[in-house]
């Protein structure tokens, strides 16, 4: 039987149309306008002023209104009673109250990386909401999130926070997360604007250097689509781009995310990062730091404390205008206004706490975890593993609850998390299964003293299920690596088990794309389950007992040596593509060039096959569109899941263009010998390009569709783009 299936529902278009900023509220801006005209220079500048949990004397800073907002202040308990301080101050204007919450407050999802594998933005938006209506329960109302750096380098640590290389499928997360935060209550503040995914040698908080067409294709995509979907702050990055430190980077935070794109919130600094312009080289002086920072756009200072303590001399001298400061405010005030800061009403203490670890939040964290759990090799069907006798589980980090948890873990507990061994003991035990643990060694593996209990073990199981990868405190923030590899001697034990000759799936445990080309060629399995959360690991244990069959598609390529990095599968095209057999063309003459696993990989229990690709025209204008069908038929014995992708390479173009680019994703579910017709548009707008000016361009002539599992799909047909070339300006839609 066959049956059509839209690439994009309803909810998904509405979720990924433009949307300009919002018209302002006239009662708003006529409160603001009483507001400011009461408030003293101290006053202001306190709305300007972010301070963090600890110091002494914030609360009384807080009631005199020199103080507006707060950072790590966690718990109903502890917000409630800020905001009381705050209530008592003259004019009463309530507190942002911010914390990173990335993944999860209190029930943590899988990592922002691993959601991304879902290649589902409709998922990540329902993820993003039940995060933020936990949050919120807590007072908590300002989330430093989502991050939306392009990662397209696996030794950067921070790749885990973020949704991988791709641009086209990063700018459609970036939107769907602002969207879900906002719906759930917070404040939503995308980080780090910009270029800081692009450090030099992976080596973050390095600086990035970049031209303006890489800048504007690549990496400025999902801050604007994240601004588009609503966005209410800005956070500036901790590094340089272009010989520019992002936070005096008025062309950037003045020019592009005001002037182009209209953004109408507040910027808000990083940590501290006023305070370490001096690193870069910009004046030493406190006072100059500030005064470039606010011109170039940061209204908010974070933990520096430097615009509260520079600002009123600066004003006095004037050298920074009252009315600059009074401009600022109004963007803090139209925040705190708009998301209705005033009329919220703080929840006990106890009851929030009751309301934590929600049935219908933790089920969702699982379906995540469930959508984005990757199976990279699965020789002779060796998962599902059911239907053995014995299962062993080998690997410190599948017994270690922090670990399941990754970076950023908000307000996580330990007797909160389902361990992947306690989820594989549970499952093993309704199956029938007999069920046994050897830790092998600890989290970085750095001796081998449980090797020998660990192989005696394997060697009476039936098959082994060994849990390896990346502790959680060598991934996420200044946790970069120059070899991202299985670390300390974690392969030296993967190659005792699987010398016993028993089958061995790993599964691999990390934030970012591990270097693992051993174990790609020798284990029977290999999965990626990220950092899972709270309660992901019960997914897992559905995965490898057959419950369900796996979806998840890598947002980054996996490179195979070090060597490749940085590899990402829209590389520009080259004069001299490589070719096996011919030297002079571009290749390594010591490996391979091609990745260990190409982006958008992913394999199911299942078999899919693709057939019939068909445009619904081969000439279209160079603003309309085209829609590509293919029927996809599950060809093998379970009922699966297959996320369809669709790729356009511009064939003729003034400019040398990507390989290809992802420009569309529909994902459809089979029943064993089930197909159906998979329809999936491309707006021909989308297939421009940047120029060095920042005109965006779409030429007329050729392109090429590719369709199927990955970045590596071979079904193609073809069209012609008609019609004059499209130019836009900067920032022009």
């Amino acid at each position: 039987m066959t049956r059509t299936l839209s690439a994009v529902s309803a909810a998904l278009a509405a979720l990924v149309a433009v949307a300009l900023p919002a018209a302002a509220d006239p009662a708003i801006e006529a409160r603001i306008d009483a507001l400011i005209a009461r408030m003293t220079l101290a006053e202001k500048i306190g709305q300007l002023t972010v301070e963090s949990h600890g110091p002494f004397g914030t609360r009384e800073r807080i009631a005199t209104g020199e103080i507006g907002n707060v950072i790590n202040y966690a718990n109903a308990g502890e917000t409630g009673d800020v905001q009381a301080e705050a209530a008592k101050s003259r004019l009463g204007i309530p507190l942002l109250t911010g914390l990173d919450v990335l993944h999860g407050y209190r029930t943590l999802f899988m990592v922002p990386l691993g959601q991304a594998a879902s290649f589902d933005p409709d998922l990540n938006r329902r993820a993003a909401e039940a995060i933020a209506r936990e949050t919120t329960l807590q007072g908590v109302n300002w989330t430093y999130a989502p991050m939306v750096d392009i990662g397209r380098d696996p030794r950067w640590g921070r790749v885990v926070e973020g949704a991988g290389e791709d641009p086209w499928l990063a700018a459609r997360m970036a939107a769907a997360r602002v969207t879900g935060y906002r719906a759930g209550g917070l404040v939503v503040t995308p980080k780090h604007f910009v270029g800081y995914g692009a450090p030099a040698a992976g080596l973050d908080y390095a600086p990035a250097d970049m031209s303006e067409a890489t800048l504007r294709d690549v990496y400025l995509p999902p801050f604007r689509a994240a601004v588009e979907a609503g966005a209410e702050a800005i956070m500036p990055a901790l590094s340089a781009l272009n010989g520019i430190p992002a936070s005096v980077d008025d062309r950037l935070l003045t020019g592009v995310l005001r002037g182009e794109w209209g953004f109408r919130g507040f910027v808000v600094s990083d940590w501290g990062a006023i305070d370490q312009l001096g690193n870069h080289g910009i004046d030493p002086d406190r006072a100059v730091m500030a005064r470039k920072t606010f011109a170039a756009g940061v209204d908010m200072d974070m933990a520096s404390g430097t615009y509260r303590t520079r600002f009123p001399e600066e004003v006095a001298a004037g050298r920074v205008s009252e009315a600059a400061i009074d401009a600022a405010v109004r963007r803090v005030l139209r925040v705190k206004f708009e998301a209705g800061l005033d009329t919220r009403k703080p929840i006990p203490w106890q009851e929030a706490e009751a309301a934590m670890l929600a049935p219908a939040t933790r089920d969702l964290a699982v379906e995540v975890a469930r959508r984005s759990i990757v199976l990279l090799e699965n020789r002779r069907e060796t998962v599902p593993i059911e239907g053995r006798r014995k299962v062993l589980l080998v690997g410190a980090l599948a017994d270690i609850a922090r670990e399941h948890v990754g970076p950023h873990a908000a307000q996580y507990r330990e007797q909160d998390v389902v361990t992947i061994r306690r989820a594989l003991a549970e499952r093993a035990a309704r199956a029938g299964m007999a069920f046994d643990f050897q830790a092998g060694c600890d989290a970085f593996c750095t001796d081998e003293r449980g090797f020998g209990a660990a192989v005696r073990a394997a060697r009476a199981a039936d098959v082994i299920v060994a849990v390896l990868g990346e502790p959680g405190d060598i991934a996420g923030e200044a946790a970069s690596r120059a070899d991202p590899n299985l670390p300390g001697r974690q392969q030296a034990l993967l190659e005792r088990l699987v010398a016993t000759g028993k089958p061995v799936v790993l599964v691999v445990m990390a934030g970012r794309p591990l270097i693992v080309p051993w174990a790609a060629e020798h284990v029977s399995a290999l999965l990626t389950t990220w950092y899972p959360g709270t309660y992901g690991s019960r997914a897992l244990a559905e995965i490898l007992f057959g419950d369900t069959a796996p979806s998840g598609r890598l947002p980054m390529t996996w490179p195979r040596h070090p060597g490749q990095i940085p590899i990402t599968y829209d590389r520009l095209r080259s004069g001299r593509p490589a070719e096996r057999d011919q030297k002079f063309t571009s290749k390594y003459v010591d490996v391979d060039w091609k990745p260990q696993f190409a982006f958008g990989h992913g394999l199911s229990t299942t078999r899919f096959a693709y057939d019939g690709l068909r445009l619904d025209r081969t000439e279209v204008a160079t603003d309309g569109r085209l829609t590509a069908t293919v029927t996809v038929t599950n060809a093998g014995r379970r009922a699966g899941r297959e996320v369809v992708q669709l790729y356009v390479r511009d064939v003729q173009s003034s400019r040398v263009r990507p390989d290809r680019q992802l420009k569309g994703v529909a994902s459809v579910d089979l029943a064993p010998g089930e197909a159906k017709t998979v329809s999936i548009p491309v707006e021909v707008a989308d297939l421009g390009f940047h120029d060095e000016t920042g005109t965006y361009r779409v030429e007329a002539g050729r392109f090429e569709v590719f369709v199927g599992g990955s970045s590596e799909a071979t079904l193609s047909a073809a069209f012609t783009a008609t019609g004059p070339d499209v130019v836009r300006p900067p920032g022009g839609r």
